[in-house]
C-alpha cells in the first residue's frame, strides 16, 4: 500500500501503515481534509465523506495506543491514544510514533489534518 501521511499545523507525521482492503480505500481517498475532535478522553475521530471496504479484515479489533483506526459503524478515522479494548467493527490500519500521537492527542477539538501520499 502507498504511505499516507496526516500534516498538521505544519506538522508532517508519518505512520507505518498495513496493507489491507480498508487502508487502500482510505489511501485512494487522499488527498484529504479531515476534521478531528476529542472523544471520550480516549481518542481522536474524524468523519470520512464515505464508508470504507473491510473485504478481509477482522470483524473487530482491540487497537493499541498509537493506533490509528477505522470505525465502521460511524465511518471514522481513529487516533487511539488510550486503550479502548476490544469493539467489533474496528479496524486497525497503521501506528504512529508516541511522540507524534502526544502532538496529536493535545490539538484542541476542531483541528485540521490533511491526509495525503508522498
Amino acid at each position: 500500500m502507498d504511505s499516507l501521511r496526516l500534516t498538521v499545523a505544519g506538522r508532517v507525521i508519518a505512520a507505518e501503515w498495513g496493507d489491507s482492503s480498508t487502508a487502500r480505500d482510505l489511501a485512494a481517498l487522499s488527498p484529504l481534509t479531515l476534521t478531528f475532535r476529542d472523544y471520550g478522553g480516549q481518542e481522536k475521530v474524524a468523519a470520512l465523506p464515505r464508508a470504507l471496504a473491510t473485504d478481509g479484515v477482522p470483524s473487530g479489533a482491540d487497537p493499541e495506543p498509537n493506533d490509528v483506526g477505522y470505525y465502521a459503524p460511524d465511518r471514522v478515522l481513529v487516533l487511539y491514544y488510550t486503550d479502548v479494548g476490544y469493539y467489533p467493527g474496528i479496524v486497525r490500519l497503521g501506528r504512529l510514533h508516541p511522540a507524534d500521537m502526544a502532538f496529536l492527542r493535545d490539538q484542541p477539538d476542531g483541528f485540521e489534518a490533511i491526509l495525503s501520499t508522498p
